[in-house]
């Protein structure tokens, strides 16, 4: 029984791992645009309401999914749902790499957007079959961690990549490595300790025979569905925003630095988010509450955007910068919770329809904020241009972020009506 027993325990990280890899490829792409702003403008010849866009592409084909994403995860699996998705995802990778005009690149970052989309939902279906419930905060903030080691490999790493070998070649590589994951995700991964012949690690929830309009009519009337839903999105969506878009050129225009050196700070961001995951999750298991670390942490994100806008702007020494924005990556990361909070309020039946109605939030915010400060910015522009691109002053980029701030309020708003759950599903 202990030999069967350590066999379940063993398998279950390789099954976490293979998937936490494909969750690097969902982060890689959810920020790299930003890193590449200046080569596609030029590459493609436009504005950058264009390139807000063509960065919401991503992220309007990840919202859209959501709800798909969790009704695959229930009903098709994980393993067959993150094979088909990353397959995907390299495609479309591969095709945004050799576009030729915009609307290619479009279709190319739709097709990445639609593929990716349906990996997050389905880890934290397997999550919720592989691991116990006091487990599923810390390896939520676990699984958060390796995956924004994807978005750590958009910053830096890729300015080096393509440097040497254009940004071009760099995507579709990233491609071709995606399909070499979506079919490790085929031969390994297996939905629950079942289909490998082990016994169920968490106990089974008598499951009613209910349609699927039902089921997403459960979710979607449950009022405690709904805070995670906002609370998600004000925090995950201004952070990517500042990330994966309008991080990198802040730092030239602002400061006046290079690429390379401004990759930098938008990777310290994502280095405290990394690390934060893994904190808020341990804590939130821990004490056995979900609210107040959320809380907590969301309440000073929103004062590192207003820290960020409103002391010093533009004149911050760097050392106190990269603190600030290691604070502000650390501190967002709190949104990882949210996931846990619809899991444990709503039928465990439901549990990728759940988290897949919260995590749409996420991406619609960041799918909507991201033009906007493209719009914001093109509208306050002084006419400033370098080797032919827009260049935009620290007044028009704090007009721009005020919507990041708004956000996060939003965000903290929303925390206050979460519900408790002391870290145990409420039908159980």
């Amino acid at each position: 029984m202990n030999t069967e027993r350590n066999r379940l325990y063993t398998y279950r990280w390789y099954i976490w791992g293979i998937l936490a890899l494909a969750y690097v490829i969902v982060f890689f792409h959810r920020v790299a645009a930003g890193v590449v702003r200046q080569d596609l403008i030029k590459a493609f010849n436009i504005t950058d309401v264009e390139f807000g866009n063509l960065g919401s592409m991503y992220f309007y084909a990840y919202m859209i999914m959501q709800i798909p994403s969790g009704i695959l995860a229930d009903t098709l699996g994980a393993r067959k749902t993150v094979f088909v998705g990353t397959l995907l995802a390299g495609i479309g990778s591969i095709i945004f790499g050799f576009a030729t005009n915009i609307t290619l690149a479009y279709i190319g970052r739709l097709i990445v957007g639609l593929g990716v989309s349906v990996v997050f939902i389905s880890i934290l279906k397997v999550l919720s079959q592989w691991f116990r419930e006091d487990e599923f905060g810390r390896m939520s903030g676990l699984t958060s961690f390796i995956g924004n080691g994807g978005a750590l490999l958009a910053q830096f790493p890729l300015v080096v990549m393509v440097t040497n070998i254009g940004w071009r070649l760099s995507f579709a590589a990233i491609g071709v490595i995606s399909l070499v994951v979506a079919v490790l995700a085929y031969l390994i991964v297996r939905n629950s300790p079942e289909d490998m012949g082990f016994d169920p690690i968490i106990k089974k929830v008598e499951k009613k025979n209910v349609s699927l309009s039902e089921s997403i009519k459960n979710v979607f009337s449950n009022p405690k569905t709904w805070p995670g839903f906002f609370a998600f999105g004000g925090m995950f969506g201004s952070v990517i925003a500042f990330v994966g878009a309008w991080g990198v050129p802040y730092m030239i225009h602002v400061y006046g630095i290079s690429k390379a050196k401004a990759s930098t700070f938008t990777m310290i961001v994502t280095v405290g988010l990394m690390i934060g995951s893994l904190v808020v999750g341990t804590i939130s298991d821990k004490i056995g509450r979900r609210k107040a670390p959320f809380l907590a942490f969301s309440l000073v994100y929103t004062l590192t955007w207003v820290i960020l806008m409103y002391v010093n702007p533009g004149r911050m020494s760097f050392s106190l910068l990269y603190i600030l924005l290691f604070i502000m990556g650390f501190s967002s990361s709190g949104f990882v919770l949210s996931w846990a909070c619809s899991k444990e309020v709503n039928n465990p039946s439901y549990a990728g329809i759940s988290t897949g109605t919260v995590n749409m939030g996420g991406f619609l915010f960041a799918a909507a904020i991201q033009p906007v400060i493209g719009y914001i910015l093109d509208k306050s522009w002084t006419g400033k241009l370098i080797d032919g691109v827009k260049v935009y002053t620290v007044a028009s980029y704090n007009k721009a972020f005020l919507i990041c701030l708004i956000a996060s309020i939003i965000a903290v708003i929303s925390i206050l009506f979460v519900k408790e759950t002391r870290c145990k599903n409420i039908y159980s």
